[in-house]
């Protein structure tokens, strides 16, 4: 039977055959693709030769428009409140030139500066009266965030919530009335799958834990300190964590009331639990500080909404997957299956059946970036006969897929999934 892509990714998310695989390719700020291959990519296809717009500023993706997404055959789209983690929305684009030389469009709030030594810094809602709270170094290929705040380890009277009152905020009425207005475009006129971004309860996302987005952030902001926090001050880390689940349901319940059913699933977290060789915290240190606020969001989506959630996390997650699974995560990302005990076999043979894998298809960090395009094109097909048999696999590369990869390296992994989906 032949699905639209819609119908498609919701057999997928329910662990049914969809036929052919579904495909993602910039539905999210970690399923993208960056600017400098994205103008090659079009390029390889075809497409008509467009100014790149940087949609999302720190890693600097590229926007993917419907043309490209109907070249590869993309089946899923994203709808967000439109503003970044660096607090500016995506609108009034202006020109811009990546340190590539590549001429971008970015949002007319992305404004930076350049020292002596050629590191570009970038500000916080776009305030240049402010310290800055992105740097990209001379020759870098994306923004880090700059550690402001202080410390408030000898404070005794240190309130998370008081610290972090300007990182998170409701939906205001101007952005559900665009999520609601964009997601209902796409419902009518395409057949897209559709997911809901901007990560509704991220607790302790490296991203976000340094205030890229507030103009004078307050507290803990160093990740390492952040991470200390945990034993030194856990009533600090548990406040912040009630103050974002909090603030993460309310705005799931408004993120309902503008769309419906017309989504498909939701980002809530986009935290990175593991690393290459295991995990980065103790398994006893999640189920304190992270699964009952976890599940409790989860609980909520699925008592309220046909969604599914989805959660983003690096490196070696294989130790929380039971912990994962008991707090109600419905989808895995981005599947590095590089790292220590992910290996794609165990992880479909074990698990698929209880996490729809949303990635895994190739190895950003070596295969596709270094590898061979017949290397690439081996090495997707093999993910796409592990992970694809039965459903509960979205076609899309372990993270976003980085600016120096070669053309060819691109056009041989979406080949890949073309020649995969044609022979079903």
């Amino acid at each position: 039977m032949r699905y639209t892509s819609r119908e498609r990714l919701i057999r997928t998310l329910n662990h049914q055959d969809p036929g052919k695989v579904v495909m993602d390719l910039g539905s999210t700020a970690i399923t993208g693709i960056n600017a400098n291959a994205l103008v090659r990519l079009r390029e390889a296809l075809g497409l008509e030769k467009r100014t790149i717009k940087i949609d999302e500023p720190l890693q600097l993706l590229g926007m993917v428009e419907d043309d490209l997404r109907q070249a590869l055959g993309v089946d899923v789209v994203g709808v967000t409140s439109n503003v970044t983690l660096f607090g500016f929305e995506n609108r009034n684009w202006k020109p811009w030139v990546l340190q590539s030389g590549l001429p971008v469009l970015v949002p007319g709030d992305f404004n930076t500066t350049v020292d002596a030594a050629g590191n570009t810094y970038l500000y916080p809602q776009g305030d240049t009266t402010v310290p800055p709270s992105g740097v990209m170094p001379k020759n870098g290929f994306f923004f880090d965030n700059i550690v402001r705040g202080e410390s408030s380890f000898d404070n005794e009277d240190a309130s998370a919530r008081e610290d972090f009152k300007d990182d998170f905020g409701l939906l205001t009425d101007e952005q559900l009335r665009r999520i609601e207005k964009t997601c209902r475009e796409y419902t009518e006129n395409t057949d897209y799958g559709i997911i809901g971004g901007g990560a509704l309860a991220g607790l302790g996302d490296f991203a976000s834990i340094p205030g890229p987005n507030v103009k004078h952030p307050k507290g803990i902001r160093d990740v390492t300190e952040f991470m200390m926090a945990h034993h030194l001050m856990p009533e600090y880390i548990h406040e912040l964590f009630e103050m974002q689940l909090e603030i993460g349901i309310k705005n799931a319940a408004l993120f309902h009331q503008a769309v419906g059913e017309r989504i498909q699933a939701i980002q809530i977290s986009g935290t990175d639990f593991g690393m290459q060789t295991g995990p980065y915290m103790a398994v006893d240190s999640y189920r304190e500080f992270y699964k009952p606020y976890h599940k409790k969001i989860n609980d909520w989506v699925h008592r309220h909404t046909q969604w599914k959630t989805f959660f983003h996390s690096c490196g070696s997650v294989a130790a929380f997957l039971p912990d994962f699974y008991e707090a109600g995560i419905d989808i895995l990302n981005p599947v590095q299956t590089s790292a220590e005990g992910m290996d794609a076999a165990w992880l479909k043979q074990n698990w698929g059946d209880k996490f729809v894998f949303w990635g895994g298809s190739i190895n950003t960090q070596s295969t596709m970036p270094f590898g061979t395009p017949e290397e690439v094109y081996r090495e997707a097909t093999e993910r796409l006969n592990i992970f694809a048999p039965g459903g509960g696999f979205v076609f899309n590369a372990v993270h976003n897929i980085q600016g120096q990869t070669p053309t060819e390296n691109m056009v041989a992994f979406f080949r890949a999934l073309k020649d995969y989906n044609a022979a079903r």
